[in-house]
């Protein structure tokens, strides 16, 4: 089974599971301010749930690439949105400030 690692948490997780879901699933606060509230709930269109991964995902959909090719996201910026995004192998996940989980500062680190 393939490891999440977190917000300082670990888990185990199914191949192929939708990574915003194992997140939520485990407590991990996936979501900046007022974004816990306003979110798509994982349709992909609102791009809240961006994170930064490093491991085995899934390729990025063309929800996650049409998204992230609007602002405040940056196509060249290394993020995912976590509601697109399928767990494949071992991940790191780490998530930035801003609404969007756009900036450049850390909000929590593997």
């Amino acid at each position: 089974m393939p490891k999440v690692t977190a917000q300082g948490k670990s888990f185990e997780s199914d191949q192929g599971s939708n990574l915003r879901k194992v997140l939520l699933e485990h407590g991990v606060a996936l979501y900046n301010g007022n974004a816990k509230v306003i979110n798509c709930r994982g349709l992909g269109s609102c791009g809240t749930c961006a994170v930064e991964l490093d491991g085995e995902v899934s390729e990025p959909n063309w929800k996650d690439k049409a998204r992230r090719s609007l602002p405040p996201h940056s196509p060249t910026a290394n993020r995912r949105l976590a509601c697109q995004t399928k767990v494949l192998g071992d991940v790191c996940v780490t998530k930035y400030d801003g609404f969007w989980g756009q900036g450049d500062q850390t909000v929590w680190t593997p």
